[in-house]
């Protein structure tokens, strides 16, 4: 019998970590995520600023760390590199791949 969670009543099943499930419920980019029109050409801003999205993404693929970007853009926050990541995984889920 299921209890409309999926999993099986009477099955074992485990839990994510407690910090993970706390993550995953206080994380959200919409929060922090803004695009507006006349700002970098529409592009996803952070809080609003002129630093994109893809700004961070960028120095982070070129191999710094979250604690060097934070140290070198003193007005970011590790929320704000963390809601570049959900932002882009979330865009990538998004895409649909076509077939040739």
């Amino acid at each position: 019998m299921c209890n409309g969670g999926g999993v099986q009543l009477g099955e074992p099943f485990t839990l994510a970590p407690a910090s993970t499930r706390a993550y995953y419920h206080d994380m959200s980019y919409q929060d922090i995520i803004t695009i507006e029109p006349g700002k970098r050409g529409g592009k996803p801003c952070i809080r609003g600023m002129r630093i994109t999205v893809y700004d961070v993404l960028e120095y982070l693929a070129s191999g710094m760390s979250q604690e060097e970007v934070l140290a070198d853009f003193p007005y970011l926050t590790k929320e704000d590199i963390l809601a570049c990541l959900s932002y882009a995984a979330d865009r990538e889920k998004r895409l649909m791949v076509v077939e040739a």
